[in-house]
């Protein structure tokens, strides 16, 4: 066995510890309600259900939760796989010494107030943590990170997360848009294996995470949102080396001057020079995205889709205006929009009226609104030919001038149901939602009937067809 391998199942072993760990401990709780930290996490964690030994540490009080709190760590009767500490920083060194003594395995800090702040003193109290960890064995998450979510072990930095597992693997710079990223991504159906922030990073990084969860079974598709590195040679080779396991989406913060000054101060992360990150996607294979939503909306089709075979595109919808729009949305990102064979046109001429409706692909058809089995006998022949590859169903609400908007809601979410049991190709649904808010909220629900079905939603046309253009991408690719 190399040393390399022998390194690499060591960290794995490390990291398996720290995302399924058997002993926790809380430190820093608190009855601030003001406390964030102090009080969101033990409340995720009890929440969820974790069902392994939750300690309290606290010097304010004897008691939280209905839980006999402890002065130090080192007066916890058993042993502590995992420390999730929210004390301000000077007083982080204090805690990482605790932990020594007691044996402890991984400590997450919640704790901002180090490298990222710029100051001498932030710096050496990051340095010293660090120090005392590697020469004790000890591994560290952060610092100034909301830090591990894994279902599979009921571990999460927030209540309002998804207790469902699933197959995406998140590793997140940054602590507030790893909330970000899970609360959007699950409202869209998706579900998570793991899902760490980071911060700093002094110890374990991204690079660690991201070999990680290239070998985890559990992972499926693995999206990140990276400021920085400080070690740019060996994030390169284990994005190329996971890249050609699985697909890898990334948000690089900080690409522009003032986002590279940004960045610095939130994480203290070392940007590089924007060329220097376009020549890495374009070496890895690493899907490239620019927004948090657009990381959702890639990692949409590699979690609900099987590959595509090509980039020909049906879509069908209603409103004349919106078949432009598809059309200039599609071709624009890459995708085709093929005119439909004689034979399928005449096909749908058969029961669709001349007049406000088209059937030459895009296809607008009223049939959407006014007639669910009509729309579904539409979907189900243009998704016979050969010619195209997936559909795009796009359900313009907020277009109409009717009273009986509810109805017409109502109508669409049957049109789409009945449309995603009888299409033999993949389908993507566009929903552009109602505007009044009564009918927002009808429409949240009829999205979430969507993302049950594990149907791809987007608010709009053109972010459909650059997600989908992207993920064609990949599978061609590889």
């Amino acid at each position: 066995m190399s040393h390399n391998f022998a390194t690499t199942e060591k960290m794995k072993d490390n990291l398996d510890a720290i995302f399924h760990p058997k002993s926790i401990a809380l430190v820093g709780v608190s009855p601030d309600p003001h406390n964030w930290a102090g009080q969101t996490i033990p409340e995720a964690i009890l929440d969820f259900g974790y069902d392994g030994d939750v300690c309290f540490v606290s010097r304010r009080t004897n008691k939280m939760y209905g839980f006999k709190t402890y002065p130090s760590i080192r007066e916890i009767p058993g042993p502590v796989d995992l420390v999730m500490c929210s004390v301000p920083a000077p007083f982080t060194p204090h805690i990482m010494e605790d932990c020594v003594v007691k044996g402890v395995k991984a400590v997450h800090f919640f704790t901002s107030g180090f490298s990222e702040i710029g100051t001498e003193e932030g710096c050496k109290l990051e340095e010293k943590i660090t120090r005392i960890a590697r020469s004790n064995g000890i591994r560290v998450i952060g610092p100034n990170c909301t830090g591990l979510y894994c279902p599979e072990s009921k571990l999460s930095f927030s209540p309002l997360f998804p207790k469902e597992r699933g197959s995406v693997g998140c590793l997140v710079q940054s602590g507030g848009h790893s909330i970000r990223l899970v609360r959007t991504g699950a409202a869209r159906g998706l579900r998570f294996s793991k899902v760490v922030s980071y911060g700093n990073g002094c110890d374990l990084n991204a690079t660690d995470f991201l070999e990680y969860l290239g070998s985890d079974p559990a992972t499926k598709v693995i999206a990140a949102y990276v400021e920085g590195t400080k070690d740019g040679r060996r994030l390169a080779e284990v994005l190329k080396k996971t890249a050609e396991m699985k697909p890898v989406v990334l948000h690089k913060g900080g690409h522009t001057q003032a986002g590279t000054r940004a960045a610095a101060s939130h994480t203290g992360a070392i940007a590089g020079e924007a060329r220097t990150w376009d020549a890495l996607f374009r070496q890895t294979g690493v899907i490239r995205v620019r927004t948090i939503d657009e990381l959702v909306d890639v990692i949409l089709p590699f979690a609900f889709m099987p590959p595509l075979k090509g980039k020909n595109v049906a879509v069908i919808g209603y409103g004349g205006g919106m078949s432009v729009q598809a059309a200039d949305d599609c071709e624009g990102a890459g995708l085709s929009v093929p005119l439909l064979p004689t034979a399928i046109q005449d096909e749908l001429r058969s029961f669709t009226p001349d007049a406000n409706n088209s059937v030459r692909n895009p296809v607008d058809t009223q049939w959407l609104v006014w007639d669910p089995d009509k729309f579904v006998d539409t979907v189900r022949i243009v998704s016979t030919w050969d010619g195209v590859d997936s559909l795009i169903l796009y359900l313009p609400l907020d277009m109409f001038h009717i009273k009986n908007e509810e109805e017409v809601l109502n109508r669409m979410a049957e049109s789409v149901i009945g449309s995603r049991d009888i299409c033999s190709k993949p389908i993507v649904i566009v929903f552009h939602q109602g505007i009044s808010p009564e009918i927002l909220v009808k429409s949240i629900a009829v999205q979430d009937r969507f993302c049950s079905l594990r149907l791809p939603v987007y608010p709009t046309l053109g972010r459909a067809a650059t997600a989908i253009s992207k993920f064609i991408g990949y599978h061609q690719d590889h």
